[in-house]
Formats: C-alpha cells, sequence, structure tokens
C-alpha cells in the first residue's frame, strides 16, 4: 500500500484548519503542518515541499490566490485545492487560471473534502 501523501492546511481560521486536520487525519493523511496565511505557507512550503495544499482564498497579509500563483510558479507538481466562503465567479477562474487543482466551497462536509482530494491526486498523477 503506497503512503498517502503529506499535506499542508492554510487557513486564518483556527476552526476550518482544526476541521480540516480532523477529516484528513480520519483517512489517515499525513498532515505535515498549518499555516495562517499566504507568506506563512510559502515558508513552510520551501521547508517541507508538501504533496497537497488546502489553501484558503482570503487571508492577510497574503491571500490564497497570491500564494497559489507562487507555488505553481515555484513548485508545479504540488497539487493546490483552494477553500472558500466566497465562491465568487472572479475567485473561480483566478483560482483555475493559477493552477488550482481543485475547489471546495464552505461550509463543507467530509465527504466533498475527500472526494475532491482524491481526483486532484488521481489527475496530478495521470
Amino acid at each position: 500500500m503506497t503512503p498517502h501523501p503529506k499535506v499542508l492546511i492554510v487557513d486564518d481560521n483556527d476552526l476550518m484548519r482544526t476541521l480540516l486536520r480532523g477529516i484528513l487525519r480520519s483517512e489517515s493523511y499525513d498532515i505535515i503542518g498549518d499555516a495562517k496565511n499566504g507568506a506563512a505557507s510559502l515558508e513552510f512550503i520551501a521547508k517541507t515541499k508538501p504533496d497537497i495544499v488546502f489553501m484558503d482564498v482570503i487571508m492577510p497579509l497574503m491571500d490564497g490566490l497570491e500564494a497559489l500563483q507562487r507555488i505553481k510558479e515555484l513548485y508545479p507538481e504540488i497539487v493546490v485545492i483552494m477553500i472558500t466562503g466566497n465562491p465568487s465567479k472572479e475567485n473561480v477562474e483566478e483560482s483555475i487560471r493559477n493552477g488550482a487543482n481543485g475547489f471546495i466551497i464552505k461550509p463543507f462536509n467530509s465527504a466533498r473534502v475527500l472526494d475532491t482530494l482524491n481526483k486532484a491526486w488521481q489527475n496530478r498523477k495521470r
């Protein structure tokens, strides 16, 4: 059996990070860390090279859209799944344009998270 990919969770909301961590750990995913904004996520990624990043769109210091663009420029192999409570057409289009591998709208449930993760991971490996 192959090990689950290494996951980084990026969201400025403590509750959202805790919820995602619980969902992913229940399926034995390797949560290697979390960050509260895009800038902190880039520092963490440079040190740890996760396989998958769950990235909130709206955060302080550096939003998820800017962080997504930088991640894809530096580490195109990393799967990035965007998360938002504000699924505006602009956010969705910019996420796709910047290389997002998946998109989850808050509020979400564990089935939606796991389905999006599995599809993004399988499509990446093709």
